[in-house]
């Protein structure tokens, strides 16, 4: 589905935004050093995580036509050494929403995290 009306888009935005607020507790991205998996249904090493950051709730900033902004992150500890090379978004029932690459997807000021180091996003734009 390559091209879809604007209203299509953005009722697949807003559904996207009412997803990543479901569940019990808030939306995460946990960025990860290694491979990323083919797709977000193919489960997430564990020991390959660097850092958990986690979005207010509600975690939808703004949506539009074309893209749902997210909220800044907190701010958060990395808890192993590594580089950043793929990101994986959690809706607040700890369900995949979207993987996304570093430098492709998403942009860190620097992909290297020390342990005990801090990071923070300021800006998520997903767009269908």
């Amino acid at each position: 589905m390559s091209k879809t009306s604007v209203n299509a888009r953005l009722a697949m935005i807003q559904a996207f935004a009412e997803f990543m607020d479901s569940g019990s507790q808030s939306a995460t991205v946990i960025f990860y050093e290694g491979v990323q998996p083919a797709n977000t249904s193919v489960a997430a090493d564990s020991n390959n995580a660097l850092v958990t950051l986690v979005f207010p709730e509600p975690c939808i900033k703004e949506t539009t036509a074309t893209y749902v902004e997210l909220h800044s992150t907190d701010t958060a500890t990395v808890i192993k050494t590594g580089t950043a090379t793929w990101a994986r978004i959690y809706n607040g029932a700890g369900e995949a929403a979207a993987d996304l690459t570093v430098g492709t997807d998403i942009a860190l000021a620097n992909t290297n995290l020390a342990l005990g180091g801090t990071l923070a996003v300021t800006s998520i734009k997903l767009r269908p």
